[in-house]
């Protein structure tokens, strides 16, 4: 029976991992987020190249098109700095740049090039440094770029994705999740040795399961297909848990074989900690 839970599971993973096109343009975007360090106090801009003429709404200049109204007067010379710039490889300016000398970062977050080249202006010095090129490597990806040597060309960027915080974000859900399914265990009055552990053993699966496939949908397609993900994935955990209590559960727990309560336990165990998961992914987003 465990080995059934874990390969429908496992084919659940694999249906949500296949390429979803969506034509309506809503929920968030994919964005590529760097951060620059080793420079104080040194106005620069920066923006991303491009492999083709336009992402999204973002656009190579056509040679005819005026300075965009919406931007700052102020910064018309750094566009046309930015248009008059000719990369090796044919990447073009899609006219989006930020000033990164107060935050020290550029966080393009709609529809981002990729692949893409990071190029920074320097206007004190009238310098351009371009970087080798990138692709993005997940939903959000991370970038950061050491300048304390930027005189020398190209500047060189690394995936700062945290790796780390996501493996304890993951183990923390984990080990709440099984936690709180068996606190209600108890409250439905299994108490036997015997019965706890199966339902360990069954919510230890289940909810690695989940878990891992969860953060790898979040890793690629963003808190939208996450969202979608964890309410599809919560009913099938309820119904092969069902299926498995009312099945099993009275061998090991002399409650049951009185009154069937699996399902129902079932229900109530992951309705609340479905509930509490995405309370706990508002109130703390980083957790996924």
């Amino acid at each position: 029976m465990l080995r059934k839970v874990l390969s429908l599971l496992i084919c659940l993973i694999l249906v949500l991992n296949l390429p979803v096109t969506a034509k309506a343009d809503i929920g968030p975007k994919p964005s590529v987020r760097i951060t620059f360090t080793g420079i104080k106090g040194e106005t620069y801009y920066g923006t991303l190249l491009s492999e083709r003429r336009s992402t999204g709404p973002a656009t190579a200049w056509d040679g005819y098109e005026e300075y965009r109204d919406w931007k700052p007067e102020s910064e018309k010379p750094i566009w046309e700095k930015f248009i008059a710039y000719e990369d090796t490889d044919g990447y073009y300016f899609l006219q989006e740049w930020w000033d990164c000398s107060e935050t020290n970062q550029l966080n393009w977050t709609y529809y981002p090039p990729t692949p893409f080249k990071i190029l920074l202006y320097f206007p004190e010095t009238d310098s351009f440094y371009v970087s080798d090129i990138y692709e993005r490597y997940a939903f959000d990806s991370y970038f950061s770029v050491d300048l304390s040597e930027y005189a020398t060309s190209p500047i060189t960027a690394r995936q700062s994705y945290d790796y780390t915080w996501e493996v304890i974000s993951l183990v923390a859900r984990i080990v709440l999740t099984i936690a709180l399914e068996l606190a209600i265990a108890l409250l439905f009055g299994y108490r036997e040795k015997k019965a706890l552990g199966f339902l360990a053993i069954v919510n230890v699966i289940t909810q690695v399961v989940l878990n891992v496939a969860l953060n790898i949908i979040n890793y690629r397609s963003g808190s939208m297909g996450f969202t979608f993900a964890f309410i599809c994935m919560e009913i099938l955990v309820f119904a092969i848990e069902a299926i498995t209590y009312k099945a099993v559960l009275h061998r090991y727990s002399e409650k049951e074989k009185v009154n069937r309560r699996g399902v129902t336990y079932a229900l109530v165990a992951n309705t609340a900690s479905f509930a509490i998961g995405l309370w706990l992914a508002h109130l703390i987003p980083g957790i996924f």
